[in-house]
This record gives C-alpha cells, structure tokens and sequence, in this order.
C-alpha cells in the first residue's frame, strides 16, 4: 500500500469517492474502514438501503466476480465477507426498523450427520452480502429442526449443505419431510457441497445445486426474480 493510501481520509472524500473506496476496502477486508465509512454514509442522511446496496452489496459484487474467475481463493473472500458484516453490524438494525425491500430471505444449515460448515458459512455471507437476510440454524440439522426454522422464519429459500458423501443422502429426507407436509413448493431448494452434482440435486428434488458460494448467490438471484415476476404477472392477470 503506498503513502498516499495510508493517508486517505475517509470523511474528507465525496460520496462517490467514499463509496468507491469501500468497495475496495471490502476487497481487502479492511472492517474498520468499512464501519467508518457506514456510519459517514449514514451521517450525511443515506438510507441504511442505500448504503447496504451501493455502498456494501456492490463492493461484495466484485469480490463475488473474481472468486467464481479463481482471481480469489476462500481465505480473501472470508476476509472481504467479515468486513462487509462488520458494516452489517450497523445496518442490521436500521434495517429491520424501516420498510426497505429485501432481496429474499435464506435459512441455510448443514444436514445431520455432517459437522462441515466453512462451505455453509461462506454461502451465508456471501448471500449476506448481496442483500438476502440469511438464518443460519447451524451443523447436524435433522429434519425436523429444518420444518421449525422454516416455520418460525418463512424465508423464500431453504440451503442445505453436506461434505460428506454419507450424509448426502439426508437432503432427500428434508425435500420429502416438506413434501409430506404439503409444503415442498412454498420454498426454494438449493442445495451444496464439495461431494455434490446437478444429478444428484435433481435425484433429491432440490430445485437447483449450487457448486460454490458465488454461483449460490447467481442462482438465488434468478430464482428470486423468476418468483418475483411470476407474482406480479399475477397481479396484473
């Protein structure tokens, strides 16, 4: 980093010069600056939406980019994904207390049997990061404790990771619990993990399989506009 980096101060740039520069800072994972440069932003009278998309959400675009092109490896996108929920930390709230749109809402968690989440915990950041309001119910979910999330928290779309090839075979008894229920087609079902192939996806009754974080959130984004299309074609029917 030259001298001139080192000297930047962040309330002496414009708002287009301080969003830009939060974008690269979240490239770099620099959370400090990140959470500096919210709260100028939300100093100077920005929307928390405003900040979240075109300050946060576009600067984790980029880093979402260059890690499906193998520009970045999974220890610098965890790097850029804690920076972008530090200025998370501060948005959160504002958030939840205004009418702003959401992208959609995930709840994601490890099927039963598997311990592995560094893949799950990835995913869940990088959706984070491009505005969907993800629940994360954690490792060994069996299937009832995915009905109960999905109950309490009604997001629009279920993750289900797995690393180990004998508990891939679970994901088809969470897809079939929701059939029985009536249920299976109130959610989107996405599905992931190291061992995993559209095949088996399929096999399973998941909607679609998702082979990495960025893909995951590519995917998400065409479901959620397809769904949303779909409901306003209704509307205007």
């Amino acid at each position: 980093m030259s001298d001139d980096e080192d000297d930047i101060v962040l309330s002496k740039l414009d708002d287009a010069q301080l969003v830009l520069q939060m974008h690269d800072d979240i490239y770099d994972g620099l959370g400090d600056e990140i959470i500096e440069g919210t709260q100028i932003l939300l100093q100077r009278g920005w929307t928390p939406f405003d900040v979240l998309t075109k300050a946060l959400v576009e600067g984790m675009g980029v880093v979402g980019v260059d890690f499906r092109d193998g520009i970045l490896f999974v220890p610098e996108v965890l790097q850029s994904a804690n920076a972008m929920k530090a200025g998370m930390s501060i948005l959160r709230p504002l958030l939840a207390a205004s009418d702003a749109p959401r992208m959609g809402k995930m709840v994601i968690g490890t099927v039963k049997g598997d311990i592995h989440d560094i893949g799950k915990n990835l995913v869940g950041m990088m959706m984070e990061g491009a505005g969907f309001e993800v629940v994360d119910i954690g490792i060994n979910i069996d299937a009832e404790a995915y009905l109960a999330a999905l109950e309490e928290h009604k997001p629009d779309i279920l993750g289900m990771s797995a690393l180990l090839t004998t508990t891939m075979p679970y994901m088809k008894v969470v897809i079939d619990s929701l059939k029985t229920k009536g249920i299976r087609h109130d959610y989107i079902v996405l599905v992931g993990g190291a061992p995993l192939s559209e095949e088996f996806a399929l096999s399973v009754g998941a909607d679609a399989y998702c082979r990495d974080a960025a893909i995951a959130v590519d995917i998400a984004k065409s479901f959620m506009a397809r769904q949303q299309g779909a409901a306003i074609a209704v509307l205007d029917a």
